[in-house]
């Protein structure tokens, strides 16, 4: 999970405050000593944790929160409205021209950074989000791999790819796909420009025409999270030379330093438009301060767990039926393993509790149910019979030798397994009885 050491240690930290009647002056200063050191390990820029612990400090040592029935809640708070307003307050969202005219992003950053990746995720997301005809444009022709990559994307994504040859010249290319976007009605292209192993002048002056050449709407620089600080130095080498307009910051779903993440708006003044978190085509999503910081703090992530469930489209008409399956205790193995897939498709379990408020650090360190797992479950279910997945009452121990044998497990497997299923359906069944016989999930998030 994105920032788990950074997490780990800002909240220890408070820990000592929040079982405290009383706070001294002594006690914040020695909290956010802590905090201090757990932001610059996570390679955080040192004057932007400076200005942040004095700004905390500041507001902390007031009366209101000394005096305060729960002082050490009112810290938190203080520190998480800080770091928030360090990452820049609100969630900024990319430029899109109207629908009638064509918006251009050049998407720029160095190489590894995930930038052709990004390209066509981005694509997608804004295909599916803000209904956009997307044009993918291959203007990194030094390195061959590159463009395929960009095709295999974008014929993934039924995205098509504008590759004329790389004998031609970049601005060319770029002035050439604009033309193509006029005729064939696409009104977004993306241009995935060449990146570099470092900040180079012949790159710096190949944006630079290409912005000369073309109306770009906004320049995206594609940023690697893991490298924490060099990520902030980058970003500021691209918006003296080239200009920046925004940021998506790539590896974010890995347990990253962070420190570009709390830095680079703060230090650069330039905002973070998306976050990848993960390696599909699918996982990007627009980052939002506060449920970051949210997070970071232990306090979940309860908006963007949402979202994920909500992007799976799940049919309304589905819920309300497991729903009613559940009332009547007719919820079989079918339908646990058909819950169990769309888990599956929201991200890691671990990810998923994380963004739970409380929940998150309860099971931190426990053993988890991985993919592994999980395709373990789906072989044990799939050597069922029909009748055992609709009864799963009648799996005897014959029975259960035959399944296990089918999964290429073993019966304790098996026994774990339907074990875990009446447990589940149990607790589930309790759940839809607190919202009353007509009573609806807040949203369509699967069991």
């Amino acid at each position: 999970m994105a920032f788990e050491s950074l997490s780990d240690k800002i909240q220890a930290a408070f820990k000592k405050l929040t079982g405290k009647g009383m706070l001294t002056e002594a006690d914040v200063k020695t909290a956010m000593r802590e905090v201090k050191l757990a932001l610059l390990e996570a390679d955080v820029n040192y004057k932007v944790v400076k200005d942040f612990v004095k700004a905390v400090e500041a507001r902390a040592v007031g009366s209101e929160v000394m005096k305060s029935l729960t002082p050490g809640q009112a810290v938190i708070k203080i520190v998480n409205e800080e770091m928030i307003r360090m990452m820049g307050s609100e969630g900024t969202e990319i430029k899109l021209l109207p629908r009638n005219e064509i918006t251009v992003y050049m998407m720029e950053g160095l190489q590894g950074a995930g930038k052709t990746t990004t390209a066509a995720k981005l694509a997608a997301l804004l295909q599916k989000k803000k209904d956009r005809k997307p044009l993918l444009v291959a203007c990194d022709i030094y390195r061959p791999a590159a463009i395929d990559q960009l095709k295999v994307n974008g014929a993934k994504l039924g995205i098509p790819v504008f590759s004329p040859g790389s004998d031609i010249k970049p601005p060319v290319i770029a002035k050439m796909a604009l033309e193509e976007a006029k005729q064939k009605g696409y009104n977004l292209v993306l241009l995935d420009t060449a990146g570099r192993l470092h900040v180079d002048q012949a790159m710096m002056d190949e944006l630079k025409e290409i912005k000369a050449t073309v109306p770009v709407t906004q320049s995206v620089l594609v940023l690697d999270a893991m490298t924490g600080q060099d990520a902030v130095n980058v970003a500021q080498s691209f918006d003296e030379q080239i200009g920046v307009d925004g940021v998506i910051l790539t590896k974010l779903d890995s347990d990253t330093r962070g420190g570009a993440a709390l830095s680079v708006k703060a230090v650069t003044g330039k905002p973070i438009f998306y976050a990848g978190m993960g390696e599909k085509l699918t996982d990007l999503e627009q980052f939002y301060p506060q449920r970051m910081a949210n997070r970071i703090l232990g306090m979940g992530d309860i908006l963007s767990l949402i979202e994920k469930a909500e992007a799976l489209d799940i049919d309304d008409a589905k819920t309300e039926a497991t729903l009613r399956k559940l009332r009547k205790s007719e919820f079989d193995l079918e339908d646990f393993l058909e819950q169990m897939q769309q888990i599956k498709k929201m991200g890691s379990i671990t990810d998923l509790l994380g963004a739970i408020p409380g929940l998150g650090n309860k099971f931190r360190g426990a053993q988890m149910p991985d993919d592994g797992a999980l395709k373990k479950v789906e072989a044990i279910i799939y050597s069922m019979t029909p009748k055992e997945r609709h009864k799963p009452d009648i799996i005897n121990g014959s029975r259960r030798r035959r399944i296990a044998a089918g999964a290429g497990t073993t019966v304790m497997e098996v026994n774990r397994l339907l074990k875990q299923f009446d447990q589940s359906k149990q607790m589930m069944k309790q759940m839809t009885g607190k919202m009353g016989k007509k009573g609806k999930m807040p949203f369509n998030l699967p069991f």
